[in-house]
């Protein structure tokens, strides 16, 4: 099913070349993320998509609706978390998030009911009657979170929803954004330059290019690379220090790895993680060799595929990818 069908669609500003131009592409169901560099015209795609931008060439529909035509249909559908802070002056949470449903058609009391809802469950249930002025830059995304899903949207585009938060905020509000797509059945768009987050998340991708289409691949095709392996392993500390010294030597080179996790035995059992890159060679058998001949267990060993990160350059290449444009570096 086609959530999103964009025809030939061209927009310009002026005498400036186009920020968009004859992009044709469709946006299925489930998490999509829109990728691109400087000048890729992210932005206005979406604003063209949910009619905010009405003066273009070409034809875009949304839940098969006209995004020229049915406006203001399309926004009872749809929901939108935008980058920058949108919220009124002198209102608290809920006041400023009731008034949002209202303004997508619920009655007062439904809206009010829904604003409740939502504020907790993006976590912000006792800052509700603060003034969103005073909400930390965490909070402020919590709540343009809430007001894009108060009136209950099939569809909901996130622009740079992770965009200023901290680690630990960050994996909070990708924890939300997850549970709406696998446990609400929210669909999804989402614009980011955070690439390894949006492969937590997302079903397929989007890449956009000078304001053409690059092409739209879905995540579970990322191919397996053929020299680099994910590789669990535990034993005693002492051993897996010598397993991991031969690892990062010669031929094997350690891409990334985290620290080990120790219990409280006297020989000291730890489990480690490890990407691996081999040079040649049956990879999977000598890295069995080494874990005999250092007496750790190997607990997980299998061929990590292409990051996104990997995909999304090999496309780009490295050319052009620092043209100039107002939406922000990925």
């Amino acid at each position: 099913m086609s959530i999103v069908q964009l025809r030939s669609l061209t927009k310009a500003y002026g005498k400036r070349p186009p920020a968009l131009k004859d992009v044709t592409l469709e946006i299925g169901e489930g998490v999509t993320g829109l990728l691109g560099p400087n000048g890729a015209g992210k932005s206005t795609m979406i604003q063209c998509i949910l009619g905010l931008l009405p003066d273009y060439e070409g034809d875009a529909t949304v839940l098969d609706m006209d995004a020229r035509t049915q406006r203001r249909a399309i926004r009872r559908r749809v929901g939108f978390m935008p980058e920058a802070d949108t919220y009124l002056p002198d209102m608290t949470g809920i006041r400023a998030c009731r008034y949002l449903g209202q303004l997508t058609g619920l009655p007062r009391n439904e809206a009010l009911r829904r604003a409740h809802e939502m504020l907790h469950h993006v976590g912000l249930g006792e800052a509700i009657y603060r003034d969103v002025r005073e909400y930390s830059t965490g909070m402020r995304q919590r709540f343009k979170l809430a007001q894009a899903l108060v009136h209950d949207p099939e569809l909901i585009f996130l622009d740079e929803p992770l965009a200023g938060l901290d680690p630990e905020a960050r994996d909070e509000l990708l924890d939300l954004i997850t549970d709406l797509a696998r446990n609400h059945a929210k669909h999804i768009i989402w614009s980011s330059h955070i690439l390894p987050d949006v492969q937590k998340v997302a079903d397929s991708v989007v890449v956009l290019h000078l304001g053409r289409s690059r092409g739209t691949f879905r995540l579970a095709d990322l191919q397996p690379r053929g020299d680099r392996y994910v590789i669990d392993v535990e034993g005693e500390l002492v051993n897996l220090d010598g397993f991991a010294a031969r690892l990062d030597s010669g031929d094997i080179k350690v891409v990334t790895s985290e620290d080990a996790e120790t219990s409280g035995t006297e020989l000291v059992e730890a489990r480690q993680h490890w990407i691996v890159e081999v040079a040649e060679g049956d990879g999977a058998r000598r890295l069995f060799g080494l874990a005999r001949d250092h007496a750790v267990r190997i607990r997980r060993l299998g061929p990590q595929s292409e990051s996104l990160e990997e995909v999304f350059m090999r496309i780009l290449g490295d050319g052009d990818a620092d043209a100039p444009d107002d939406e922000g570096p990925i």
